[in-house]
């Protein structure tokens, strides 16, 4: 039977999540499909930073790195974050970008290994994200070791005695297909082998519980689904069992700022790392991002008594599924194919159609105000490698007659050929 849009609009009347929508400031007339990009902005993060630019940067001066608790924010958020990846309290820390972060972790986990001259790889899934390709590069480079790249399939064989390390993006960036943390955490342990897991498309949009699957590390950025703002801070999570031996065996990660060390205020000379994931902190703390990134986090906290992420899960998708269906069922014939996974269970929070005319399309979209986004892929590639229109679900904020609308407007682009308009066809630095 054919959703209609009356039916979207009765489910958004039941919706529990509903009222999270208040929560956030959204232009009149946009549908925004690109939360797996750059979340949208929280109505609180304006005042909070005024407060913190007015009153305790503007009055209270250098004072508020103790009144206003400033020397504490990157724990004090990290363990917001803690509680929507599955880990306790100290365990996380805020602060830096998912590169610097990621390369923090890697190094770490290649000092923490058992060293065997067999062990010759850095393992990635071809399709990862770029950036973790390059700084896993970089790493394997400076220990001797080869990057290798696989595709999903042959990654079972690559959990061999060869494997030193593996490096995966928990969620998908291109199709959204979900890797089973767990399964995947077992095999690699079980070859020998510590695995460092991104979170950049899981956190705050589906479950995930770091300790449950024993996981090795973790990293993970701010400003996609946790609202953070464009350039917000990321994060870094080490399992406790690392982090002790670290402790132990005074084992550094590679940034040794003076914040990472165990008394920065001594000022002295030598290195002493932190205890636990302290030493993980590099240098001063942006307070202004992290002052923003603390209020979309607390969205999440404040959805709590409508489900948590138990719900938001289920209404992600919910959205999802009712967006592919409407788009095969409205667009058939107009040259999408899915790539992402028909399963839900297997699919992150988002929909990606691949398009030999995906940028084109696009921007006839986000000229509706319909935005999403567009990725690039190899020519002739398969259509999971191949040119990409993506499509985030954000359930905080994102209703049903919004993905109906979505997908009208889709279907109208594609009908009329608006797409090929040239102002259309011009490619912008940012895709």
């Amino acid at each position: 039977m054919t959703t209609t849009r009356s039916d979207c609009l009765a489910r958004d009347a039941a919706d529990p999540l509903a009222p999270l929508r208040e929560e956030f400031l959204l232009p009149e007339g946009t549908i925004y499909l690109d939360g797996n990009s750059l979340g949208v902005l929280p109505k609180a993060t304006p005042a909070r930073i005024a407060q913190v630019v007015q009153q305790e940067w503007g009055q209270d001066l250098i004072r508020s790195w103790n009144t206003a608790g400033w020397i504490d924010l990157a724990q004090r958020i990290g363990d917001k974050i803690a509680r929507l990846v599955g880990a306790n309290a100290g365990e996380l820390i805020v602060g830096d970008s998912t590169s610097v972060n990621l390369y923090k972790a890697l190094k770490s986990a290649v000092l923490l290994g058992n060293g065997s001259a067999t062990r010759k790889y850095i393992v990635s899934e071809r399709s990862n994200f770029p950036t973790d390709l390059y700084i896993a590069d970089s790493v394997a480079r400076e220990h001797g070791l080869t990057l290798k790249l696989v595709d999903a399939g042959e990654l079972p064989a690559a959990l061999n005695d060869e494997l030193a390390l593996l490096l995966l993006t928990h969620v998908n960036y291109r199709t959204g297909r979900i890797h089973d943390m767990a399964g995947i955490t077992a095999a690699a342990h079980a070859s020998g082998a510590l695995v460092v897991w991104d979170l950049a498309h899981s956190a705050g949009a589906v479950p995930v519980d770091l300790k449950l699957a024993d996981a090795d590390f973790a990293v993970g950025c701010g400003y996609k689904y946790l609202n953070g703002g464009p350039g917000a801070p990321a994060f870094v999570w080490a399992h406790p069992r690392h982090t002790a031996r670290m402790d132990r065996e005074q084992l550094r990660q590679p940034l040794s700022g003076w914040l990472g060390h165990a008394a920065p205020f001594e000022f002295t000379t030598d290195y002493r790392p932190a205890l636990g994931i302290q030493r993980f902190v590099c240098g001063t703390p942006a307070v202004l991002s992290m002052a923003a990134l603390e209020c979309g986090v607390d969205v999440f906290l404040r959805a709590e008594p409508h489900g948590g992420l138990a719900a938001l899960r289920h209404k992600s998708l919910a959205l999802s599924t009712l967006f592919i269906e409407l788009v095969e069922s409205q667009c058939a014939g107009r040259g999408l194919t899915l790539v992402s996974p028909r399963d839900p269970a297997q699919r992150g929070s988002q929909a990606s159609f691949a398009s030999p005319n995906g940028y084109a399309i696009m921007q006839a979209l986000i000229a509706r105000n319909v935005i999403g986004d567009f990725r690039a892929g190899a020519p002739d590639a398969p259509p999971e490698s191949s040119d990409l229109l993506r499509f985030g679900f954000t359930p905080l904020y994102t209703r049903y007659v919004d993905v109906w609308d979505a997908a009208a407007h889709l279907q109208a682009v594609l009908a009329s050929g608006e797409w090929r308009e040239a102002r259309f066809n011009q490619r912008a630095a940012v895709t």
